[in-house]
């Protein structure tokens, strides 16, 4: 692949960094990464996908841009508003980065359709809200052998941890069913601080980043915690539960399934 001068100058400060040179922005743009939920956390994740050169990015997302979406959705704008969050999102990415291929599924994800559309991407970032969703991602990656960064933000907290095939616990290894309906508030109930998407979500594109040019230790077999108001990170060990019901010894799980939801969780994207 032979660059033009304009990506020459692009990646520039990626290409001088030894660890990436233009082998690795070569795989970065030959990439493939999907994002489910176009909000809080895949907002930003897709930003600085986006400006990294990953070539294909798909965004899935059934709901709208709203008003209240714009404190922490920060690839929205005002004029946004009322249009399908995918496509406000791919034609913000097409403005800043015009090598992005922009796949956009305004689908609501479920399990008739999860193994379709992530089957072709090397990395899936789940920016989703709800158990259920994230309970779903978990088992489709698990079961098609797919790499993905769990995260999850909410008032002045957020969490985040990767899963790569055959090398750490997955989601359901740490958090075994989805909880009750409304036996967790959601964001719209408890709230969040806006830059926690940045923050979070941005640990997730930089996983990405690293699960494809090989770099580097990932979060697998760990989760990294985030406590805004006392400005601390930790990292904490997993191990993988053999008897997790999708990734252990024997697993009952052999196909993705759909979840009861809150009825206020039945928008996603945080």
């Amino acid at each position: 692949m032979s660059f033009s001068n304009e990506q020459l100058e692009r990646y520039s400060r990626h290409i001088i960094l030894k660890e990436v040179s233009v082998k690795g922005q070569v795989k970065l743009l030959s990439s493939r990464v999907l994002i489910i939920g176009a909000g809080g956390l895949g907002a930003p994740a897709a930003m600085f996908l986006s400006a990294a050169g990953i070539g294909t990015i798909g965004l899935v997302d059934y709901d709208i841009v709203e008003l209240s979406n714009l404190q922490r959705q920060i690839i929205h704008f005002t004029e946004d508003i009322g249009k399908a969050k995918v496509v406000s999102a791919k034609e913000t990415i097409n403005k800043m980065n015009p090598d992005v291929n922009v796949i956009a599924y305004k689908e609501w994800l479920s399990s008739n359709n999860i193994i379709d559309i992530i089957k072709d991407y090397d990395f899936i970032i789940d920016g989703t809200d709800n158990f259920p969703a994230k309970f779903l991602i978990n088992d489709a990656c698990v079961l098609n052998h797919k790499p993905f960064s769990h995260a999850g933000i909410i008032r002045f907290q957020g969490q985040t941890m990767t899963y790569v095939p055959g090398k750490g616990p997955c989601y359901r290894c740490i958090f075994k069913s989805p909880p009750p309906p409304e036996a967790v508030p959601t964001c719209k109930q408890a709230g969040v601080l806006g830059v926690m998407g940045g923050i979070i979500g941005t640990v997730q594109a930089t996983e990405a980043i690293k699960c494809i040019l090989g770099l580097g230790r990932l979060l697998t077999g760990y989760l990294l915690t985030y406590d805004a108001l006392d400005m601390e990170f930790r990292k904490v060990s997993l191990k993988q539960n053999k008897k997790c019901a999708v990734c252990g010894e024997n697993p009952a799980i052999t196909e993705p399934a759909d979840y009861e939801q809150a009825i206020c969780d039945l928008k996603k994207g945080g």
